[in-house]
């Protein structure tokens, strides 16, 4: 397996609200014995937040790499020629959750028009699927949701969903950013000047505020976000926290038009560990038993494990996405 790069030039994403890059690189995992014009399914691997797919790419001496896991995959007779490009979804905050939004941008045409077509400009694709981890898992999901003629089967592992039990715990961790730096516009210069942001002073807080740009944009507030709390108050703002609830799978599963996508998919597929630090086991179960009620094909398991270091699921997702793109 080798990697070609190719370079993106996104309009969707040029003159951002964060003056993000509108020039990115997207890798590309390539079968070494791909003839020219065969047609191949793509799959699409979607990152965790403050993660690039790219990163995928590294070598962990304790930890299979990616195109080692294809190789082996495929040795085994578990998927055949197939290609797996690794997008960058990053924004200054740490991540877009992989959604269009006036807080931060337009990622969703990037990567449900224009990413995809940059890919069929240079080999023959014959069909895309997705699958991510966290963030990415939540991502892979909602691509599903609104496009499943563009994204036929969808592979979320550990993914954002039930918000209430995953995101809340967290929300404190900004309100004391903000509280200590004076403001939130105060906070975030000081997180940009920060040598170490993956410290958990920083960590915590930067990624709800991506979450805020993701679910709650509003023009009218400072850096663009509506904050899901009230300082003065010392609580949740449930006028602003609903709208993060309208993104969560949990909820979006309940609206027709989600439900008609959802049997489109010739896989779907939803796991996460049974010790999940996030919680996100609970809304894993919620969002299958809501399936289950609806009647949506689907397959959900659970695993003995956490939310870190599970890459090995990617046994269990690839060869299915695989045979899914291949049927």
């Amino acid at each position: 397996m080798s990697v070609r790069v190719l370079t993106v030039v996104s309009t969707a994403l040029a003159s951002n609200p964060l003056g993000d890059p509108h020039v990115r690189a997207l890798p590309v995992i390539v079968p070494d014995d791909l003839r020219e014009g065969e047609r191949v399914p793509c799959v699409w691997f979607l990152a965790g937040y403050a993660g690039l797919g790219a990163r995928m790419l590294s070598h962990d001496p304790w930890e299979e790499g990616l195109q080692e896991r294809l190789i082996r995959l495929r040795r085994e007779g578990r998927i055949g020629k197939m290609l797996v490009a690794l997008p960058d979804a990053f924004t200054r905050w740490g991540g877009s959750q992989y959604i269009s939004s006036g807080a931060h941008g337009d990622y969703g045409k990037y990567l449900a028009e224009e990413l995809p077509a940059s890919v069929e400009a240079c080999f023959d694709v014959s069909g895309h699927g997705v699958v991510g981890k966290s963030s990415g898992g939540y991502g892979a999901l909602v691509l599903g949701m609104r496009h499943p003629s563009r994204f036929r089967a969808v592979a979320c592992h550990s993914g954002d969903m039930g918000f209430r039990l995953a995101y809340t715990p967290d929300i404190p961790a900004l309100m004391n950013a903000v509280a200590k730096h004076g403001s939130l516009e105060a906070f975030a210069r000081a997180f940009d000047a920060a040598a170490k942001k993956k410290d958990g002073r920083w960590f915590a807080p930067i990624s709800v505020l991506a979450m805020c740009a993701a679910y709650s944009p509003d023009p009218t507030q400072p850096l663009g976000v509506a904050l899901p709390f009230s300082l003065e108050r010392g609580e949740i703002d449930e006028r602003v926290f609903i709208r993060w609830l309208e993104h969560d799978p949990v909820v979006l599963v309940d609206r027709s038009d989600v439900q008609a996508s959802l049997r489109k998919l010739a896989l779907l597929f939803v796991d996460c560990g049974s010790r999940d630090e996030h919680h996100l086991q609970w809304g894993a179960r919620a969002f299958a038993r809501k399936l289950r009620t609806y009647g949506i094909a689907h397959t959900h398991e659970e695993f003995d494990d956490g939310h870190r270091s599970t890459s090995y699921r990617l046994d269990e997702s690839l060869p299915k996405l695989f045979a899914a793109l291949n049927s």
